[in-house]
């Protein structure tokens, strides 16, 4: 890794190459590394405390046992409600404020390097904050999506139901309308098939009906 690029605000060569070693093989894909701010004291720093920031997490990266060992503080930019620095007489206080747990400070920052930290740090939240709009955003238009689809089923289903539920009125079937003389043959007719009249009668009262047609 080119560490040249992380040495622009006279940050500690060496202390610069030596975290960088250690944190390319703590990167995760697509992490990368923006800025590097190396504490310096008033007196010589023999082992000087390392803030990183990178595209996913910020690493204070504390020496231990005479520079033998690094404990690393790390956190997420989304566990990180704000970061601040505050300049002092030498250096400054750059300081992470996380959403649960106790702050983190480290002292003796440059004040240039901590107005980058600063300046990166805030760019990656305000950078997560409109990702997770954006994601809010498309969550709800999905579920109002889903809210309108299930609207039209319930409303098709219950379409369905009063099709399925209507009852089909067969109207009646309608005798013709007889006219009079219709009426009266079918009247001979009957008295005829009782034998209230005769033959004859019925074939004569017939003819005299048909003539009035």
């Amino acid at each position: 890794m080119n560490f040249e690029k992380f040495l622009i605000d006279e940050q500690d060569p060496k202390a610069v190459e030596k975290i960088l070693v250690k944190l390319s093989d703590m990167l995760t894909p697509g992490e990368e590394i923006l800025y590097l701010a190396v504490q310096k004291k008033p007196a010589v720093t023999l082992v000087p405390d390392t803030v990183a920031v990178t595209s996913r997490r910020l690493f204070f990266c504390i020496p231990g046992n005479l520079g033998l060992t690094t404990n690393f503080e790390i956190y997420s930019w989304k566990d990180i409600k704000e970061v601040s620095f505050k300049e002092e007489f030498f250096g400054a206080r750059f300081t992470a404020v996380p959403l649960s747990g106790e702050n983190f400070t480290v002292d003796y920052i440059p004040k240039v390097q901590a107005r980058k930290l600063y300046q990166f740090s805030n760019q990656q939240i305000d950078k997560l904050k409109a990702e997770l709009k954006q994601e809010q955003y498309l969550k709800e238009q999905e579920q109002r999506r889903e809210q309108l689809e299930k609207e039209a089923r319930a409303q098709a289903e219950a379409a369905q139901q009063v099709i399925s539920e209507a009852v089909t009125i067969v109207p009646e079937p309608v005798e013709p309308f007889e006219d009079e003389i219709t009426m009266k043959l079918k009247k001979l007719k009957v008295l005829f098939e009782k034998q209230l009249i005769s033959q004859e009668e019925y074939e004569a009262k017939k003819s005299d009906i048909l003539s009035q047609f």
